[in-house]
């Protein structure tokens, strides 16, 4: 079946310049049996579809997605969530449709980006989706793995039809990118994008939708919504449930409405950077209390919005109109409970401030904060793309047993090298020592390709040392990082599996795209099935010591990157078992620290997601010039009530001088001594849009929450110019507690009890619209 694969590759590399269309595809799946056999990239046209936009291409595309092996389909609980990647490709054409398309778990649906491909409803086709972008097994809140990019879906064959052109019930760790949703101008009917299931995503972004009664129709706990274009949607962005979002860079062209905040399911919004022409209302609010008492929900930031003439208003509710014209960069209109700068809160219906942000992180033409289209590299040619396992003289196998560290680094270390495209076939890369990347250096991968820190190199937690470094201190180039997955292959304190020291010569050259990081929970590393790991002791699983670390001379641009210490495995089917998912066992790993920021250059963080570590999700020290949109996160599950190991433990012995030490806290506290979710301190100029933390089950026992599993979530301390809009959380009694420099007691600076919100599902939230107190 390989050699066959080859072969047909090879016959239609002429279709398309597009490299990843026409290089050797060798990509294996480590972790199942046979898996060296295993098919990951995988054309459509190989199945038998024909894009000629006549032939019904529903079954061989379907054919091409749920294909598995002698023992199965894709999406069967043999190959867990991680054992069954898969590359479906489509080159250019129209391909015609007559009834659903459904993904499976690891898959990516992926057109030729210099052409994109058309996935097209036919005038007779049946079904409520065009394309469901997920598996029937995994779904909603365990909807990892997915991934649509580089396509057009097309639903104006139908125009009289109730449609959505995809069903993206998913969460962390999937890819929606560049992809057009093309819908019948008027058609109410016709939706480019819904989550039928509860969902907690992180980011979409760059796509386009034309036509059509919704754009976007949002039920997820939060999303970061970047640079997506609306022409002639009725309505742009429905949010029906969210707790904490953020739309940056959007536009809206021949629009009613560009954002609908109205039926009570918004708890809080921020829309920056964006643009509204011939459109009636930028933003549709319901009316919200005044009163501090009042319940926290439909709260709104406004900032940076050029609105040309022809809109009736940029904020109304039902009754009135609230705001017209555009809003200035200078300037922040909020709506909710807003933490002044002199100590006092206000619940405002609507006020307009003066707000700043670094020259660093903006566009000195349009003020927006920076961001870039994750690359494609469609104007790469083949003869530019380096198959790492087709060196002729370092050979590299990506198998999960091989040491592949010495080959991969003669490969990146070459002259000859640089400036070429270094492509990583799907698989399991192990690293015995620190890889480390010089400028002039990109890396991709396929279907989140794993790099696995592995051995004694990594085992000392005094001695911390990254799986990954990039650049040396005072270097200057370009290094990008496009859909992998970094993790580690055994227990490992002294891991840090990314460590950033470069800059580029301008915003986001040293860029991460679609990179994520993975501790525990699937096959492929010890810690996952370890016993150590499974039996309530976190403190014999010390499986790494951080995730991330910008160092003080970075600058770095990242873009959709999940953090997850594993609370349960991914890939493990027990019978009987109770976890997350189905047969999901729960583990109970002790990863040391989220990403730490101590970069002062310049750093971008659009839809971060750091999970489940013991100190903290993401700390900001001494650093400078941050931007951050949309940062989610949860405590350790085995944290909080009951729990005997207390924060800092079990890393108390291995602190480092950007640590917490939790001295705020009584010794025996063990709801206070938790991982922090956000931590800055003596920090300048920093710009955070939706933060989102969220505690449901906490303890050995994994107790369902109450309204406080967990005293404190942030600590801000010694900070100017810190301008936080947009922090919710769920199950915590303290949003911001801050602390004076060189103290250890901490004051509540913003409760619960001031910012109570309606209630998600059983549980309690809260919300700031604003906190500004360390402004100044």
């Amino acid at each position: 079946m390989r050699l066959v694969t080859l072969f047909l590759a090879a016959q239609l590399a002429a279709a398309s310049s597009f490299w990843y269309e026409n290089i050797v595809h060798n990509g294996i799946s480590p972790t199942i049996p046979n898996g060296h056999n295993w098919t990951v990239f995988r054309n459509v046209k190989e199945f038998g579809a024909k894009g000629d936009g006549v032939t019904d291409d529903t079954a061989a595309i379907q054919a091409a997605i749920s294909t598995g092996d002698s023992t199965g389909l894709r999406d069967s609980p043999q190959f867990g969530t991680t054992g069954q990647p898969a590359m479906v490709y489509f080159p250019s054409g129209t391909y015609l449709i007559k009834s659903t398309i459904r993904s499976a778990i690891g898959t990516v649906l992926m057109g030729d980006p210099t052409d994109r491909p058309i996935i097209k409803a036919a005038s007779n086709f049946t079904g409520a989706y065009l394309v469901v972008g997920r598996g029937n097994r995994y779904a909603g809140l365990i909807g990892f793995y997915y991934g649509v990019k580089n396509l057009v879906l097309d639903s104006t064959g139908v125009p009289h039809q109730t449609i959505t052109l995809l069903d993206w019930g998913v969460s962390q760790n999937n890819l929606l990118s560049n992809v057009k949703f093309s819908m019948t101008p008027g058609a109410a009917g016709h939706v480019g994008i819904a989550m039928p299931q509860i969902c907690s995503s992180l980011i979409m972004n760059d796509l386009q939708f034309y036509g059509g009664g919704t754009g976007v129709l949002v039920t997820s706990t939060q999303y970061h919504f970047k640079s997506l274009v609306f022409d002639g949607v009725q309505t742009a962005v429905k949010l029906a449930r969210i707790v904490q979002g953020t739309g940056q860079g959007l536009e809206f062209r021949n629009c009613k409405v560009g954002v609908d905040l109205t039926g009570g399911g918004s708890g809080m919004f921020s829309l920056i950077d964006s643009t509204a022409i011939n459109t009636t209302t930028v933003v549709l609010a319901d009316e919200i209390s005044t009163s501090i008492n009042a319940t926290a929900s439909g709260f709104l930031v406004l900032e940076n919005l050029v609105v040309d003439s022809v809109a009736e208003a940029t904020l109304k509710t039902a009754n009135r109109t609230i705001l017209t014209g555009s809003i200035p960069p200078n300037k922040t209109l909020i709506r909710g409970t807003v933490y002044l700068p002199n100590k006092t809160f206000t619940r405002s219906s609507g006020i307009l401030l003066n707000t700043t942000r670094p020259a660093v992180l903006i566009n000195p033409s349009t003020h927006a904060y920076h961001t870039l289209t994750p690359p494609t590299y469609a104007d790469v040619l083949v003869s530019s793309v380096l198959n790492v396992k087709t060196h002729p003289l370092h050979p590299v196998r990506g198998d999960g047993i091989t040491d592949d560290t010495a080959s991969l680094q003669a490969i990146i270390s070459s002259p000859s090298s640089r400036n070429k495209l270094l492509y990583f076939p799907h698989g399991i890369y192990l690293l015995t020592s620190t890889l480390r990347i010089p400028p002039s250096t990109r890396l991709v991968g396929e279907a989140w390709t794993q790099l696995s820190a592995s051995g004694s190199f990594f085992a000392d937690p005094n001695n911390p040392k990254p799986m990954i470094q990039v650049g040396k201190p005072g270097d200057v180039g370009t290094v990008q990082f496009s859909d992998f997955i970094l993790t580690v292959a055994d227990i490992l304190p002294g891991a840090v599996l990314i460590k950033v020291n470069m800059k580029g010569p301008k915003p986001g050259d040293v860029g991460f795209f679609n990179t994520h990081f993975r501790v525990g929970g699937a096959r492929g590393s010890k810690v996952f099935g370890n016993a150590k790991c499974r039996t309530k002791q976190p403190a014999e699983c010390l499986a790494a010591r951080m995730m991330v670390h910008l160092t003080e001379g970075s600058s770095s641009y990242w873009e959709n990157s999940w953090g997850w210490t594993a609370d349960h495995d991914l890939d493990m089917m027990v019978e009987g078992e109770v976890g997350l998912g189905e047969g999901a066992g729960e583990t109970y790993p002790a990863t040391g620290a989220g990403w730490l920021v101590e970069a002062r250059e310049g750093t971008w963080i659009l839809g971060a997601g750091p999970e489940h570590n013991v100190l903290y999700q993401m700390n900001i020290h001494n650093a400078k010039n941050v931007f951050m949109g949309l940062q989610q996160g949860e405590t350790p599950y085995w944290q909080g009530p009951e729990n005997p190991l207390l924060a800092p433990e079990p890393w108390g012995k291995y602190l480092l001088g950007s640590d917490p030490d939790f001295a705020w806290c009584a010794p025996d506290d063990n709801m206070c001594r938790m991982g922090l979710y956000q931590i800055i301190t003596n920090s300048s100029d920093i710009n955070i849009y939706s933060s989102g933390f969220w505690n449901f089950v906490a303890g050995p026992n994994r107790t369902m929450c109450t309204s406080d599993c967990q005293h404190n979530a942030v600590l801000y301390e010694n900070n100017s110019r810190l301008f936080v809009y947009g922090l919710s959380t769920i199950n915590n009694k303290n949003l911001v507690i801050e602390r004076v420099a060189g103290e250890d007691a901490a004051t509540v600076a913003a409760s619960r009890a001031e910012n109570s919100g309606s209630g998600i599902d059983g549980f309690s939230n809260a919300i700031v619209a604003a906190y500004l107190r360390q402004s100044g």
